[in-house]
């Protein structure tokens, strides 16, 4: 299958996204509506939404706003007109409204199978990226995902073999991880040589792909105070810099390892471009502190961007017209940007990854 570095070039002047609205249960819809009510994102791509009407008319309601979509019945008959989105009719909740507030098993699948609908578009060559409003791990998984977590099923539809994971972006920062979604006592024995290389790589790509011509990379320690000189621990010894030590031969400007507590003060300042931590919550505390509302979450290493807000699905204030929309519009606008002028999908990798 085509890398992001050897696929063809987005050839129309607008690329073509695939929207979900997210788990039904949560602010998804609501934001999903509110996004697409916003006609400069219609002018600025080409929109397929994959939704259940149902679903999409409780978004509409919410966020006191209706849209008129162009109706299609399947992905062999999708067609667009600029300025108005095509919406993929699907029936997941039965005509039932959706119940807000809690995971369920129906709002899951619904999910879930949007992303399904979404992946096999862009494995048709018919899409060029896909935005998602907030979904919820525990209602996926209700709804059949067995995957860690939605990258690593879309690195399987995608038969991506090479590294992937979560950046997240407040501002013009970026924060990828050696390691995201396992257990804190699994972390340590998860921390090598090659998934820091790989972590780094990864996001100076993407980087670049956005318009960094030369991404200056932070990348933190695994213990307090970056091991103390090996007092407190030995990766950082041992398998971090050696690491940062192979980048920089390698031509990239990688930098560390730095103490994980102090980190963020200089990458705040504008220091760097983006801080590679160890695991999860290491540097989502730090992001999410320094811009929630604003954040935004891209997957990292598919052949198409795929992107979201980085707040999550709300279950405590779905149906109250109260979600903000700036980090789906972030999203929204990462979408545009990379999937206008970077490398995109080609016209078909159904075969590759059949």
């Amino acid at each position: 299958m085509p890398t992001p570095s050897s696929s063809p070039r987005v050839t129309s002047a607008k690329p073509r996204i695939a929207v979900l609205l997210g788990d039904p249960s949560g602010v998804g819809p609501e934001m999903a509506v509110k996004l697409l009510a916003r006609q400069r994102n219609l002018d600025a791509a080409r929109v397929l939404l994959i939704a259940d009407p149902v679903v999409l008319a409780a978004g509409e309601r919410v966020a006191g706003a209706k849209l008129a979509p162009l109706q299609v019945n399947t992905l062999d008959s999708l067609r667009f007109e600029d300025g108005r989105p095509s919406l993929l009719v699907r029936d997941w909740m039965a005509g039932e409204e959706p119940v807000l507030g809690e995971s369920n098993e129906r709002s899951g699948r619904a999910s879930f199978e949007a992303l399904e609908l979404a992946t096999q578009a862009v494995r048709n060559g018919q899409t060029d990226a896909i935005l998602f409003a907030p979904l919820n791990k525990h209602s996926l998984r209700l709804g059949g995902l067995v995957h860690e977590d939605e990258l690593r099923y879309m690195q399987e539809r995608f038969a991506v073999t090479g590294f992937v994971c979560e950046f997240n972006l407040t501002g013009s920062l970026w924060t990828s991880r050696v390691t995201s979604h396992i257990p804190l006592k699994d972390v340590a024995r998860h921390i090598t040589v090659e998934g820091v290389r790989d972590a780094v790589k990864i996001i100076a790509s993407a980087l670049r792909r956005a318009g960094v011509t030369h991404p200056r990379i932070a990348v933190t320690g695994l213990n307090p105070h970056a091991g103390d000189g090996g007092s407190i621990g030995m990766e950082e010894i041992e398998i971090i810099a050696p690491a940062i030590e192979q980048l920089r031969a390698e031509g990239h400007d990688a930098r560390g390892p730095f103490s994980p507590d102090t980190v963020f003060i200089g990458a705040r300042r504008g220091d760097v471009d983006a801080v590679v931590s160890m695991y999860h919550d290491q540097g989502q505390i730090a992001m999410k502190l320094m811009g929630f509302e604003q954040g935004v979450t891209l997957h990292g290493g598919l052949p198409v961007p795929v992107a979201t807000s980085a707040s999550g699905s709300a279950f405590d204030i779905a149906g109250q017209g109260v979600a903000q929309i700036e980090g789906l519009q972030q999203a929204f606008d990462l979408c545009v940007r990379m999937a206008s002028g970077a490398p995109a999908a080609p016209a078909s990798i159904e075969a590759a990854v059949a």
